[in-house]
């Protein structure tokens, strides 16, 4: 039982996927440079330039190339489902994870949570039960997805370079046990449906031969809802996000990182991340530009170490700024707010899709962000109180 959900990771996140994500990685990288030498030869304004090859070229081509895993995540995902394995499947997990409050139908969104949380949520539209989809979507943002990894790598490198593997694998951990403490919540707070124990619990009718037809027709169904809905959210994400890098507060081009909206950003917000021990505007630069994507983070502190920054001093390397900015201590207060924020801009499109309402999606947005806030705040002032700090 479990080789067929490996299989499905295994292609989905290790073979299949990425490599027709390399395949089509390169084709946009062609396109983009010959977009960008057709510009060059126009003799484009250089803002114009800018905006098209590093705003909206950059935000488009991230989502195609994801387009693949979405395609054979669903491939697979409905393959089960047409031969009754995933039935199968919840069957077996839901006695289990019933005693939690949680129906066995959400086992494979929640796993599938770890790799990326788009095609998780998007998975979730699977279930049929409307009390058990629910819970699906809260818990799914809960599970550490891989495009949190490098963040993960660069800060435990930096912090706690010999324990680096037990310290993700708490972030790890500390996940999943708030997912089930919400899930506990939130089987008190929703209203069972009708028929729920019918539902939840199903009796396997046996093992079938798919319908291929349906299988195909599944799969592109959900990259063409992920096209409408993820498509747009992340193109407008990524424009906004360059524009605030790249100039100041009199829309002029910014002459540093120090001096963009994105920094006028991040010093606003900054006292608000101070009780978590990460006051300075670049962290609260980072987790805004975070909120389009996840390795935003790490692409913003990067910039900003190889940019201006510091009072006008010359780059610094990306080490050295961190220690400036973090203590071991506020370095894990950081990875726990993290994990725990608001979902990248592609999951809270792929959130409201699933859910058909814009409101569960903000609702979702505000819950995980205070959630992170309170966790970090929580874990931050118990650290210094005890002197706690993670080697």
């Amino acid at each position: 039982m479990q080789k067929n959900m490996l299989l499905t990771f295994y292609l989905t996140f290790s073979a299949a996927g990425p490599a027709l994500s390399r395949i089509m990685s390169a084709g946009i990288h062609y396109w983009i440079n010959l977009l960008d030498r057709l510009l060059t030869a126009l003799d484009a304004p250089e803002a114009l330039h800018r905006l098209v090859i590093d705003g909206i070229c950059s935000g488009v081509g991230s989502v195609l190339s994801f387009i693949p895993v979405i395609g054979v995540l669903f491939f697979c995902l409905s393959l089960l489902e047409e031969i009754g394995y995933l039935e199968m499947l919840a069957r077996v997990m839901d006695k289990f994870l019933c005693r939690f409050g949680i129906s066995g139908q959400i086992i494979v969104p929640l796993i599938m949570g770890f790799g990326c949380s788009v095609p998780a949520i998007l998975a979730a539209d699977e279930i049929k039960d409307k009390r058990a989809k629910s819970l699906a979507l809260a818990l799914t943002p809960f599970m550490s997805c891989s495009a949190k990894l490098p963040l993960y790598g660069m800060m435990t490198s930096v912090f706690f370079p010999e324990n680096a593997g037990l310290v993700t694998c708490l972030l790890y951990i500390i996940g999943i046990l708030l997912a089930v403490i919400a899930a506990v919540f939130s089987g008190k707070l929703l209203p069972a449906s009708s028929g729920w124990e019918r539902v939840c619990c199903p009796q396997h009718s046996g093992f079938r031969l798919p319908d291929m037809e349906r299988v195909v027709s599944c799969m592109w169904e959900n990259i063409c809802g992920f096209f409408r809905k993820a498509f747009t959210v992340i193109l407008a994400a990524s424009v906004i996000i360059w524009f605030l890098e790249n100039y100041g507060t009199g829309l002029a081009p910014a002459a540093s990182p120090d001096q963009s909206l994105l920094a006028a950003a991040g010093k606003l917000a900054a006292p608000i991340f101070a009780p978590l021990g990460f006051g300075d505007w670049r962290a609260a630069a980072a987790l805004i530009t975070g909120l389009s994507a996840k390795e935003a983070v790490v692409s913003t502190l990067t910039v900003m170490a190889e940019g201006v920054s510091m009072g006008g001093s010359t780059g610094i390397s990306l080490p050295i700024m961190l220690v400036q900015i973090f203590t071991p201590l506020s370095a894990f207060s950081f990875l726990v707010f993290c994990l725990l924020y608001a979902p990248c801009a592609a999951s809270m499109a792929a959130m409201a899709k699933t859910s058909g309402s814009i409101k569960h999606a903000f609702f979702t947005f505000v819950f995980q962000t205070a959630l992170a806030w309170l966790a970090a705040f929580i874990i931050y002032n118990t650290g210094q109180i005890f002197n706690c700090f993670i080697y």
